[in-house]
């Protein structure tokens, strides 16, 4: 990795959900490059859908790497291991375990296997990786400050946020702290309407949201903030506002190499999916500036766009949720599983703020695409630098589809060293992809009809067609395999045909046909015939 001095010209720009622009990224330290994504609730698989902000933010993560130093960047993803739907997990998973053993056995096995599952995704560590559990301390602190300072009420062994007193403050101090709803931009009747608002006699106003709250006698509990009897368990917003202080604010407490104009008390960046907008990121700003006297939480807020599945919204009641370790464990998708580095580069296809469509198609052409990348760089030593083109599209508010077309210009181009070195920089491991090409399924039973006479005898015309257009196509030095598919589909087609009506002779010879233009057709057991190149 080069060092930060090496790279010093890089400006990178990124889109601010906060301020609706896109800005130069200039770091409150440029030393200390600090970066907040809110991680997953350890209860379950993660979906698809939750790979994307684990991807987006990890390319973020190496990005800032190469420009300001591999140690200059701390990057936070917290897991979130209390919750009800934890609680309802272990309940019903572990039913003869004491409620907390439960809860343990969920959190840690699903923990272990998310992070087995995105570092297949070719992601790197994060700095650190906090548990909510772990920093009650820092979340019962700052509950005890927003309630000293008038922002927090007690009510039925509750504390809520008062959204209300947040508004009036921000009145009185001109943006010390700033409007509830500034990263949202709606104001409090649109994020009513448009919120799950919980109903509660004790809440002073509906827009008040929970801040902590009591724990029954087998559900998980922690001593509750000071003048608020029993036990209880956080809201869900007030533990990434306390694990991002802790290890963002408190942690470089004096040991910023700058005046920061926030007084210590802002960091650089904050990302989710879009989602995540309203209401928790909204809510993490209104408790982290209320609670530490700050005009702003972070600096730049990015936010990535949603995902569906095959031009429909993932849900389990269309039979189309689909997790990560599905995707690379198990054929139910497209029929195979897929490496990770074809998971990566098909969502990094489409630009992080888009809506991405998720398809088989999709992970083909990555598929494809890595294969040519491979077998074009092997034995190749990758450049000192990554493609400067390359660099740029990444610095503009991380344009993945610029950079992968300069990566395409420098496979035709030849441009090998710098191919490899931007291929490194995505993340994306060729090591995982099938040497020499890809294998795509052809079913027994999709066309193989199509290539029998009414007598039941083989149709030369579209075969023999179909093998003088391979012929020609792979005398093209630059020959993709996508461009093959269609000739070869017809010919594998023929094939199946002929096995099936017990034409052995001509499955044979159509086998080595494809053979002598360098295609290995591989049968599998499912009954589906593969190829590849050879």
């Amino acid at each position: 990795m080069p060092s930060a001095q090496d790279n010093g010209s890089l400006t990178l720009r990124f889109y601010n959900t906060l301020t609706r622009t896109k800005e130069d990224f200039v770091p409150i330290d440029p030393q200390a490059v600090r970066m907040y994504v809110c991680g997953p609730t350890v209860y379950d698989y993660a979906h698809i859908g939750n790979a994307r902000p684990v991807i987006v933010f990890d390319l973020v993560f190496r990005l800032l790497r190469y420009r300001y130093g591999a140690g200059a960047v701390t990057y936070v993803r917290n897991f979130t291991d209390v919750d009800d739907k934890i609680n309802a997990r272990a309940a019903r998973d572990f039913p003869d375990l004491p409620l907390n053993e439960a809860i343990r056995r969920v959190t840690t096995t699903t923990e272990a296997q998310y992070r087995k599952d995105t570092q297949a995704l070719g992601v790197l560590a994060p700095t650190v990786e906090p548990r909510a559990t772990e920093h009650i301390a820092e979340m019962r602190e700052l509950i005890g400050r927003l309630i000293a300072r008038g922002f927090a009420y007690v009510a039925e062994d509750h504390v809520l946020f008062s959204v209300a007193a947040m508004q009036a403050a921000a009145e009185r101090s001109l943006g010390r702290p700033p409007h509830y709803g500034a990263l949202a931009r709606r104001s409090l009747d649109d994020m009513l309407a448009g919120a799950r608002v919980d109903v509660a006699p004790y809440k002073r106003d509906a827009m008040d949201f929970v801040l902590w709250k009591p724990s029954g006698e087998h559900e998980p509990g922690w001593e509750s903030p000071a003048g608020i009897a029993g036990r209880g368990r956080p809201g869900w917003h007030i533990e990434c506002s306390a694990m991002s202080w802790r290890h963002l604010i408190e942690r470089f407490a004096g040991r910023l190499h700058c005046d920061d104009p926030a007084g210590g008390q802002t960091f650089d960046i904050h990302a989710g999916g879009i989602d995540l907008v309203f209401p928790h990121h909204e809510n993490e700003i209104a408790q982290t500036c209320c609670a530490l006297d700050t005009a702003r939480m972070a600096n730049y807020w990015l936010h990535n766009g949603l995902l569906q599945v095959e031009g429909e919204k993932m849900s389990k009641s269309l039979g189309n949720f689909i997790t990560i370790h599905d995707l690379l464990e198990t054929e139910v998708f497209g029929g195979r599983a897929w490496p990770g580095a074809v998971l990566r580069l098909a969502m990094l296809r489409t630009h992080y703020r888009q809506p991405i469509d998720w398809t088989v198609k999709g992970l083909e052409e990555s598929a494809a695409t890595l294969a040519a990348w491979a077998r074009a760089t092997e034995g190749v030593e990758a450049a000192e630098h990554p493609p400067a083109a390359l660099l740029e599209a990444l610095a503009d508010d991380l344009n993945t589809h610029s950079a992968i077309t300069v990566l395409h210009g420098l496979e035709s181009a030849g441009g090998l060293s710098e191919l490899k070195a931007g291929v490194e920089l995505l993340g994306l491991n060729l090591a995982e992809v099938p040497r020499p090409g890809r294998v795509i399924n052809v079913s027994l039973v999709s066309v193989a009809k199509a290539s029998l006479s009414a007598s039941g005898e083989i149709v030369p015309g579209p075969v023999t067609r179909a093998l003088q257009e391979i012929a020609s196509l792979r005398s093209l030095s630059a020959m993709k395999e996508e461009v093959l598919s269609e000739p070869v589909r017809i010919v594998v087609s023929a094939r199946i045909a002929a096995r099936a009506a017990k034409n052995w002779a001509e499955a044979d010879r159509l086998r080595n046909e494809l053979s002598g233009q360098g295609i290995t057709l591989i049968d599998n057991k499912d009954g589906t015939t593969g190829w590849r190149l050879t």
